[in-house]
């Protein structure tokens, strides 16, 4: 496990989903009890170790989680104990005037996802602050589509059900070229 993670909001979604002593009946990706099970492994081994939770001292990526989940989910007590345990780094980002956090010019058009922003902003800070910056995702794709780019940021990606996501990415990416196939039309 690394110093510090941005957790991605699937991950809280999933492992509360998958929560042994109190599941939450919610759509959470993936849909297979058996991979929701290993990411609220990792999410319970992040709760226990030294590894610190990175959010914005503006609180977007808190509110969130908090707009995604209820108070006595998972995934909201592993970050309320990431707090009481003094565990959880805090950093400035800069918004634009919708809310939306500012990337860099060479990843602004790359993370089209602008809830995904705050996440990527927040990594970036994280690693000029302590020289590392990783965001933990599980069910969310986009995040490989992102990979090179952030890479050449010095911003890490841990997908943590690797296999999973890079098969659904695949399979995305044939979808969306299958679908900008030039049909051949005839012309009178």
């Amino acid at each position: 496990m690394r110093a510090r993670y941005v957790v991605d909001t699937n991950v809280l979604i999933a492992a509360s989903a998958a929560d042994p002593l109190h599941p939450k009946d919610v759509d959470a990706t993936p849909p297979d009890p058996l991979l929701r099970q290993q990411v609220w492994q990792w999410l319970d081994a992040f709760s226990h170790s030294d590894a610190r939770l990175i959010l914005d001292s503006a609180g977007k990526i808190l509110e969130e989680y908090e707009h995604k989940l209820g108070f006595n989910d998972f995934g909201i007590q592993v970050v309320m104990h990431k707090f009481s345990t003094a565990a959880a780094d805090f950093v400035d980002l800069d918004f634009d005037a919708d809310g939306h956090a500012i990337l860099p010019d060479a990843l602004a058009p790359i993370v089209h996802d602008n809830a995904d922003r705050k996440m990527v902003a927040a990594a970036l800070a994280a690693h000029a602050l302590y020289g590392e910056g990783c965001v933990a995702f599980a069910g969310d794709t986009d995040w490989h589509d992102w990979e090179q780019a952030l890479a050449t940021h010095q911003v890490l990606l841990e997908p943590i059900i690797d296999a999973w996501s890079r098969q659904k990415h695949a399979e995305k990416k044939r979808r969306s070229s299958a679908s900008f196939t030039t049909i051949p039309t005839s012309h009178d």
